[in-house]
């Protein structure tokens, strides 16, 4: 709340400088009739000129971030406990997931992706295997190492672990060479 009442004072007077600058600029330049019909000499309404640019020019600064939208920050998932809150970020649930799925023997070049639902978090795993090995035990098995692993050590409910099988690894073939 007191941000958005922050953010509302920053904006009025934002726009109240820049609208004073603006009128000061026209009355100082002879661009409106003057009024007040004040004389004075050339340097003082240079600087008086000076001085009201740079004013328009701060509340120009300020009205701008006064509208525009704070940057959330790094997306994490937020836990509330007895003892306060948690936030895991999720670069830390993609770490935990990639070792998890690095465990699993036949498994290279390891990629994830985190979403975030109702049911729990989504993982996205993006692999290439070394072909030696049934993919449905390889899939199933990275499945429940990732689902299991991430679980127990966030406490965040998986809802699904997605294997994407990208490719597979050409094992180096070695010509004998005979003498």
């Amino acid at each position: 709340m007191a941000k958005i009442l922050d953010r509302l004072l920053l904006f009025v007077y934002s726009l109240s400088i820049a609208i004073l600058s603006v009128i000061a600029i026209l009355l100082i330049s002879g661009a409106i009739p003057d009024v007040l019909e004040i004389e004075a000499e050339p340097p003082v309404y240079i600087a008086s000129i000076a001085v009201a640019v740079v004013l328009f020019l701060l509340s120009v600064r300020f009205f701008y971030i006064s509208l525009r939208r704070e940057r959330a920050s790094r997306p994490s998932v937020d836990q509330r406990t007895e003892y306060g809150d948690i936030q895991i970020s999720m670069e830390t649930i993609e770490n935990l997931s990639l070792k998890a799925a690095g465990k699993v023997k036949g498994i290279r070049d390891l990629r994830s992706r985190i979403r975030v639902s109702q049911a729990g978090l989504e993982i996205m795993i993006r692999a290439v295997v070394d072909g030696e090995h049934s993919l449905p035990v390889l899939t199933s098995e990275v499945q429940r190492q990732v689902h299991d692993f991430v679980q127990e050590t966030t406490g965040i409910p998986v809802a699904d672990v997605s294997v994407y099988i990208a490719n597979l690894t050409q094992a180096p073939s070695f010509k004998s060479r005979v003498e």
